[in-house]
């Protein structure tokens, strides 16, 4: 993201109140009998130019006005800047509430929010983008989701639907179709995936490993483990990034992140069927090449030796073999391996 993001802001003013008086000094965290606060946020830093006290403020005075305990942690991606700076003075001011993380270089959502969770002390974890995104206020019924109630019983993770959404039309666009192809794989229900304000419990990332660009699609993985994702539609107030279409390298990644959602939730620990059924198709192709060069040989007596066409054929007989190879491999790690596999989450036991 670049130093100086282009931004949309909703036309209508935030509920938020900004007319608090400012916090009286450092806190230090009550911890229950576990060891732990009520919410952690985590807040990957990806510019100098990160609305880091407008994040902490927003965010800090709604958890207080909920009376919950709360921590925030900024994991600087490989950056330092104003950002920084501000975020020093906001450990002094707000104490151990205030937490940093700093890489030498970029690394990317995924490991922030691993490297923040790893040091996170709070029962639900918060995700939060580098500015306010979302009406602080959406998180009440966000953490109440998780605390459930007598007429609801608590869910896992709460991911946001923003609505109506702010940003260039071009963009929502995207995220229509992207959000709509995601559907037709994990037949769920999600409508933006691409919004990072999240709410889980800790329990979620206990379980659940990212890497690369997986953190976009936490939830869906998360719903494949068998934990609860609700979706609730929340006031949208500014996005950062790019406006209209973007690079190739951009839709070719997020391409291979949605061949790689595909592979996770439905192969993981099937890997037969998805090699099998590609090696097939390669084999059966070559075959009919292969056959009609043996009809063409044996029957209308023409030379095929010295046809590239039956090259292809052999080849594609060859490589589809190959890939059911790769699948019958990954039968046997699986086999091998299915003691210490867990497909399954058992919510509670009655005995």
């Amino acid at each position: 993201m670049s130093a100086h993001p282009d931004t949309t802001d909703a036309s209508i003013p935030s509920r938020h109140d900004s007319n608090r008086p400012p916090h009286p000094g450092p806190v230090e965290l009550p911890l229950d009998s576990e060891g732990y606060i009520d919410v952690t946020v985590i807040v990957p830093v990806q510019s100098p130019e990160a609305e880091v006290r407008d994040v902490a403020k927003a965010l800090g005075e709604e958890l207080d006005r909920q009376g919950r305990s709360w921590e925030i942690i900024f994991v600087f991606d490989g950056v330092e800047g104003r950002a920084w700076q501000v975020v020093q003075e906001l450990r002094e001011e707000r104490g151990s509430q205030i937490k940093t993380i700093l890489f030498k270089s970029a690394f990317g959502e995924s490991v922030c929010l691993t490297a923040g969770y790893e040091r996170a002390s709070g029962r639900y974890i918060l995700t939060s983008p580098q500015y306010v995104q979302i009406d602080p206020l959406e998180l009440g019924p966000m953490l109440a989701a998780l605390d459930g109630s007598d007429d609801a019983p608590a869910v896992d993770f709460v991911i946001p639907w923003r609505s109506p959404r702010v940003d260039p039309v071009l963009n929502r666009a995207q995220s229509v179709f992207f959000n709509w192809v995601i559907r037709q794989i994990i037949r769920g229900q999600f409508h933006d995936l691409n919004c990072y304000f999240r709410a889980m419990k800790r329990e979620v990332l206990d379980d659940i490993s990212i890497y690369g660009d997986m953190y976009r699609f936490l939830p869906v993985m998360a719903f494949r483990q068998g934990f609860t994702v609700e979706e609730i539609k929340v006031r949208h107030l500014k996005e950062w990034g790019k406006a209209g279409f973007f690079g190739l390298g951009v839709y070719l990644r997020r391409f291979l992140d949605i061949m790689g959602v595909m592979f996770l939730t439905k192969f993981t620990l099937k890997p037969l069927r998805f090699f099998g059924t590609l090696g097939g198709i390669f084999s059966g192709i070559g075959s009919a090449i292969c056959t009609y060069m043996a009809v063409e040989k044996y029957i209308y007596t023409e030379p095929v030796g010295d046809r590239p066409l039956l090259t292809l054929g052999v080849l594609l007989i060859v490589l589809g073999v190959q890939i059911i190879g790769f699948g019958l491999v990954g039968e046997i790690i699986i086999y091998s391996q299915a003691k210490n596999l867990k497909e399954y989450r058992i919510e509670r036991i009655y005995e």
